[in-house]
């Protein structure tokens, strides 16, 4: 009975590291992004530079350390490595629900969202699992094929992060992923619960001069505004307390320069195509010809194309004329480029405001392709 425990913990404490390892390297930009929130959130700015370089490491580490336990694969030492991460991530995840500094921890990517308090527990949870291995790990004993295993989960893991970060992720969990219809996952159920915010008051007696400070709920309760004696001095910023229903997509806003806001028929055009590129900083140089191809190709067979960019739009019109490519520039909003697409660029092809098809710059389409989806 002792030993089916002991192995039952292993595979669970392993799958959960596999599986947060493999959902986070199917999308290193997107680990990316988060360990940027992180860092921008704690006053860091230092560390932004390593940020991929973290998000890689990570994700790595957490699939190769979880395929190890998995598989029986040198267990005493993934056992402790394991370990070493809830020793880590435990107390940080547990300032992360008290101060709330980021509302997603980003622990299984974009797959499955928790909130900041779940992600202790779960921790908590996932300690344990590690504290009981390590005090049987005397008990633990490796197979033949480790050396194996490691060297082909490293190779497996590494192939997929690649792959990932040059192409697209080979899994989209974002809500704009090919087949989703954006209009729909902008709609709010009639019904639905709301965000609720509080405020604190302080007040003062204008008699007396006390002063107290309660918060919006209490004022009313208490019914002290009916005192004329009682003044409100100060008003706090409003504090949610509690959140409300959030569609999936709620940020998609197109705009021109003079404010000119055309989401309505982009979403409700038969086709459109979007070239996004959150940043002309890092502007994929290298696909520049062939980006020039296609947008000539697209305009010369009249589908609408655009740039949609968070970049200044006199920057961007710069760097398109250097480029000779010619196409309207919009704004949007700078997480929501990132969100569509993990490319810069990158294209996205909408047909009534369904993702018809996404490409990145290493991967610029062809006419001959964009004309089969439209045909179809």
């Amino acid at each position: 009975m002792k030993k089916a425990l002991l192995i039952a913990a292993r595979i669970l404490l392993g799958a959960v590291f596999m599986f947060s390892g493999f959902v986070k390297a199917v999308d290193p930009l997107g680990g990316t992004y988060k360990f940027q929130d992180y860092f921008h959130a704690f006053g860091w700015e230092f560390m932004v530079p390593a940020a991929f370089v973290l998000a890689v490491l990570l994700a790595g580490l957490e699939f190769v350390t979880g395929t190890a336990l998995v598989f029986n694969f040198y267990p005493k030492f993934f056992t402790k490595v394991a370990m070493l991460f809830m020793i880590v991530f435990t107390p940080l995840t547990l300032y992360i629900a008290i101060n709330n500094p980021v509302t997603d921890c980003g622990c299984f990517g974009d797959a499955v969202k928790i909130s900041n308090w779940a992600t202790f527990y779960k921790n908590i949870f996932i300690s344990a699992l590690a504290i009981y291995l390590l005090i049987n790990q005397k008990k633990l004993k490796g197979n033949r094929f480790s050396l194996y295993g490691i060297a082909s989960a490293t190779i497996f893991i590494s192939g997929i992060m690649w792959y990932s970060y040059v192409h697209l992720p080979i899994i989209d969990f974002r809500p704009y992923k090919i087949g989703n219809n954006i209009p729909e996952l902008m709609k709010i159920p009639e019904g639905a619960p709301q965000d609720e915010y509080i405020y604190y008051y302080t007040m003062k007696n204008s008699k007396t001069g006390e002063t107290k400070k309660m918060d919006s709920k209490q004022y009313i309760k208490s019914q002290i505004w009916k005192d004329t004696t009682w003044q409100i001095v100060k008003t706090s910023d409003p504090i949610l307390i509690k959140k409300g229903y959030h569609p999936p997509v709620h940020d998609f806003v197109i705009e021109s320069e003079n404010g000119n806001d055309i989401t309505d028929t982009v979403l409700s055009s038969n086709n459109y195509i979007l070239v996004v590129s959150y940043d002309i900083d890092g502007f994929d140089k290298k696909c520049v010809d062939n980006l020039r191809e296609f947008v000539n190709a697209t305009k010369s067979n009249g589908v609408n194309i655009i740039f949609w960019t968070a970049s200044d739009d006199g920057n961007v019109k710069e760097m398109l004329h250097d480029f000779d490519i010619d196409l309207p520039v919009y704004s949007g909003d700078e997480i929501n480029l990132k969100t569509v697409v993990r490319s810069n660029p990158g294209i996205v092809l909408l047909q009534k405001g369904t993702v018809a098809g996404k490409w990145s710059s290493a991967d610029i389409p062809k006419w001959s392709e964009i004309k089969r989806i439209l045909e179809k």
